[in-house]
Parts: structure tokens; sequence; C-alpha cells
């Protein structure tokens, strides 16, 4: 079994364990605390950031859009239409925009913020968190408006979010919007395709382990783990 140094309210992390959970792989889960500089840690990832994947060998590879290439090379290739990636090449580049999107955009608009402020910062308990600046939660809920808006035009005008069937693009949107929902960010009501899209997610088997997912101090809202929301 490959072994994943996540975070559960990573999105990146949860887009990898997506990944593997679609092509009914499991991995063993260590939670990093990156805030911990752990030496052990940082001689896999100098950069002291999740996800790294164990893989084959324990040879580290760091970071989403890697993983997911080469989950994509071992795994993928050889599932034909179940394929989190596509053969054509503008598809391929679409998949891979959209997965930036949610894994960068989102990350650096929107969720770096909330969860530092919401989650990390309680949670540091040698000094370096201090108490959540509420400018910086505004200024990050305001993004959110601009992110629902994209996904729900997505989710309304195509099957899946990347085209005709699910790609990396579902699973890194989905894996963006389930850090927010659990945190209770989103007005569902005001975006129903991306609702609708959204349930579709959380119904599938590889997401259920997500759904299970706990931080110490902070509960989700009553209906994070609800498939009819």
């Amino acid at each position: 079994m490959l072994t994943l140094f996540h975070f559960p309210l990573s999105a990146s992390s949860r887009f990898v364990r997506l990944s593997f959970a679609e092509y009914g792989e499991e991995l063993s889960l260590i939670e990093e605390r990156t805030w911990q500089r752990r030496p052990e840690f940082l001689s896999l990832n100098p950069a002291g950031t999740v996800p790294v994947l164990l893989a084959e060998g324990d040879v580290p590879i760091v970071g989403a859009p890697v993983i997911a290439e080469y989950v994509d090379e071992t795994r993928g290739a050889f599932k034909r239409d179940k394929r989190l990636f596509a053969e054509d090449p503008f598809e391929r580049a679409e998949i891979r925009r959209l997965t930036d999107w949610y894994l960068g955009k989102a990350e650096q608009d929107v969720l770096r913020h909330l969860v530092r402020e919401r989650v990390l910062k309680p949670l540091m308990n040698d000094g370096a968190g201090g108490a959540p600046d509420a400018s910086v939660i505004r200024a990050a809920r305001a993004n959110i408006r601009q992110h629902m808006k994209y996904t729900n035009y997505l989710a309304g005008t195509r099957n899946w979010l990347a085209g005709a069937r699910l790609t990396y693009a579902d699973l890194s949107a989905a894996a963006a919007l389930s850090v927010l929902d659990y945190l209770g960010e989103i007005d569902w009501g005001a975006h129903s395709a991306a609702r609708d899209w959204y349930q579709r997610m959380k119904s599938r088997p590889s997401f259920r382990p997500l759904l299970a997912d706990r931080v110490r101090g902070l509960s989700p809202v009553s209906h994070y783990a609800d498939l009819d929301f």
C-alpha cells in the first residue's frame, strides 16, 4: 500500500485521495502538520508542503499535479473510459486548466486564507498561530462568489466540468469545494447547478472517506456528510 502525507482540509491532499480511490486503490494516510517542520518530513519534501506520496520503493512524489501525472501514467492509462485524463490533447489541456483553477487559483484566492485563519491557527499551540484575522477571512469570503459562479456556469453547461465524462477537473473542484463545505462557507441555494453536480460527486464511493474526515476542535456543518443536502 502506498503512503500519503496529507492534511484533512488540504484540497490538494483530498484531490490525490479521490484520484486513487476512483481507481479503487487505498492509501495509507499520515496526517502531517506542516507548521511543525519535522526533519523527517522535510527530508522528503524540503518545501514542507503536502501532499507527498511515497510511491513504489518509497520514492517521494511531491505535489498534487505531479502525483496526478504519476497516477495517470501508472494507473489511468490502463482504464480506458474510466481514465481521469483524456486521450485528446485539447481535452487534456482543458482538464489541466481547470485542475489548476481549483488547486491553484482557488487555493490562492480563498482556501489557504480560510484554512489558515479558521483551522490552522487554533491548532498552532506554540504561539505561531495567533488570533484569526477577520479582515483576511472577509477578503477570502468575498472571493468565494467568483469561484462558485464559475463552477455553477461549468456545471450548468457541461455534463461534467471539463466535458462529457468525469475527469481530474471534477476531482480537483470537489476537493476544493469540500473544504469550503466542511467550513460552512458555501451558499448552495444560490448555485443550483453547482449543487447538483456536487451532490453527484458526494454520492461517489471515492468520496466517502472525505465525508468522514474531522479536524480536532472544528466540527463540519450539519449537512457536510448528507448526500441529500
